[in-house]
């Protein structure tokens, strides 16, 4: 997957975010995207995942030798990010098969119970997220970017609420990622900063 911002700028109302952000991200690359809390890290990533429109420039997506229209850029990307909303009612594997459904992917009881140990959650609890620590969630919001083999996954803060063996499995994606496709980070952590290939600075305004 072949990423290109040429000029995007973003605008919430009167406050200027950033603007003329331009870079490239190349099939099988690690990049990441560094700045000031504030910045617009975030909202970047957003724009590149097609969940906000840029104010001015575009996003350019190319799979394989086929450019991707934003309208259909969805089946193509996995995205991550802490504040993400979980079904805290249902369980793990109820919340992974009801995710599938909405991507169009069948998933199996078995694929399923291989994607929870895949990210070290327990496949026999049977209580609903609710009860699940904060790091536990942060892998199942893993899980739902990675099930459908994206060829361009987004991370915001990946390692977010995880310990050592929570990073451990974060970079373990990452490196699995980079052999089918490309990985963007929006993240300011030294040890996510290492797992990238170049990163880009955000330079928002104040």
């Amino acid at each position: 997957m072949h990423v290109a911002a040429e000029a995007v700028s973003k605008k919430f109302n009167r406050r200027q975010v950033f603007a003329d952000v331009s870079f490239e991200v190349a099939p099988g690359e690690v990049f990441g995207i560094t700045g000031r809390n504030g910045s617009g890290k975030s909202t970047l990533l957003r724009i590149i995942g097609g969940l906000l429109t840029p104010s001015g420039g575009r996003m350019r997506y190319r799979h394989g030798d086929a450019d991707v229209e934003a309208e259909k850029l969805y089946p193509h990307i996995g995205y991550a990010a802490p504040y993400l909303v979980l079904y805290e009612e249902f369980n793990a594997a109820e919340n992974l098969a009801l995710y599938a459904r909405i991507r169009g992917v069948g998933l199996t009881a078995g694929e399923i119970d291989g994607l929870l140990q895949r990210v070290g959650l327990p496949t026999d609890r049977r209580d609903p997220i609710r009860s699940f620590s904060s790091g536990m969630k942060q892998r199942m919001k893993l899980l739902f970017a990675i099930f459908h083999r994206p060829p361009l996954l987004l991370l915001d803060e990946p390692i977010s609420n995880l310990d050592s063996e929570g990073m451990a499995v974060v970079y373990d994606l990452v490196a699995e990622q980079r052999k089918r496709g490309s990985v963007i980070i929006a993240t300011n952590d030294a040890e996510d900063i290492q797992q990238c290939d170049r990163t880009f600075r955000v330079e928002g305004r104040a």
